[in-house]
């Protein structure tokens, strides 16, 4: 019976021992409540999302799609990355150089001067590029936008 006790005694300091020195509840190791841990982890999340807040859409750009009315002789140039989609009247594709526009419904490159089908997501991948009014149409266009945009004369 001495054996046992002297065993069990072994062993159960030998475990204490592989623990570690701290001991939960202790300052080394403490023990918080749920809502403790709710609480700063909303408190982080918050912080990251302010984050995303502040540089969401690219510099100023919205991520959410904007109507945008574009006046004949105007031109609607979008900034790099910037998506847009011809609501109504008929537009074309304008650039300041030779590159054109991606049409991502028909996965299409639109080079500048021909037409821009309406309903259709448009991506400006870089440079000064957009659509205008087709000169033949002698109306306005709606557009729906997204990210950082301006209207040329």
């Amino acid at each position: 019976m001495l054996a046992v006790a002297l065993g069990t005694i072994g062993i159960m300091s030998s475990t204490a021992e592989a623990d570690g020195p701290t001991n939960p509840g202790s300052v080394d190791d403490p023990i918080v409540t749920k809502g403790y841990v709710d609480a700063a982890v909303a408190k982080l999340v918050k912080q990251e999302l302010e984050k995303i807040g502040s540089t969401g859409g690219g510099g100023g750009g919205s991520t959410k799609l904007e109507v945008v009315t574009v006046p004949w002789g105007t031109k609607l140039v979008v900034a790099d990355g910037g998506e847009l989609i011809v609501r109504t009247g008929k537009a074309i594709a304008y650039s300041a150089d030779k590159n054109g526009l991606s049409d991502l419904t028909d996965g299409l490159d639109i080079t500048p001067g021909k037409a821009v089908k309406n309903n259709h997501l448009i991506l400006n991948p870089r440079g000064d590029r957009g659509v205008e009014s087709d000169p033949k149409q002698a109306k306005d266009i709606i557009v729906l936008v997204r990210g950082e945009y301006k209207l040329l004369q």
